[in-house]
């Protein structure tokens, strides 16, 4: 191929005229395309219809778009024991060797006013059981419940009678 031949082949020749036999659309190609415009127009007619009913006729929980109604939010559960029974616990005043508050593992002090929990007797600083125990309602150091339900009696385990024998 010659230097000629690849000058040739880049000159292209544009008609200025557009021949309209080549855009025409007739016979099979008309009904294809009018078949084919059909069915999109039949589908998002479709979609459309679908979708208005579902939105009137399903329950507001089932789309997430709509709204449910506002409801108030619910408190949350109280965890914690109240101020009432939290001053109800017993205050002595501290008085034996070196202990130290294992809430803020402060050492206690002789005469300083201690908190002692029911049931597990342990002691901690009245300002630091009382936090404590707005958040929770158990001993901080051996984790025993401090409610107790008052629909279960309490069961007292008494000790055995003793027999004297002669």
């Amino acid at each position: 191929m010659s230097t000629r031949d690849s000058v040739e082949a880049l000159n292209w020749h544009y008609d200025t005229e557009v021949d309209d036999q080549t855009l025409e659309i007739r016979g099979r190609k008309l009904f294809f395309v009018i078949v084919f415009f059909s069915i999109i127009l039949l589908f998002t007619a479709l979609f459309v219809f679908a979708r208005r009913i579902c939105r009137h006729h399903l329950p507001d929980a089932a789309l997430p778009l709509r709204q449910a109604p506002q409801q108030p939010p619910l408190p949350p559960p109280q965890r914690g024991l109240d101020a009432a029974t939290i001053k109800r616990l017993p205050i002595i005043l501290h008085q034996s060797a070196a202990a130290e508050c294992c809430i803020c593992l402060g050492t206690f002090v002789d005469g300083e006013k201690v908190k002692v929990l029911p049931g597990c007797d342990h002691s901690f600083h009245c300002e630091c059981v009382d936090t404590w125990l707005a958040n929770h309602s158990n001993c901080p150091l051996c984790r025993a419940s401090l409610k107790l339900d008052s629909s279960f009696p309490r069961i007292l385990i008494q000790a055995p009678p003793s027999y004297k024998f002669s």
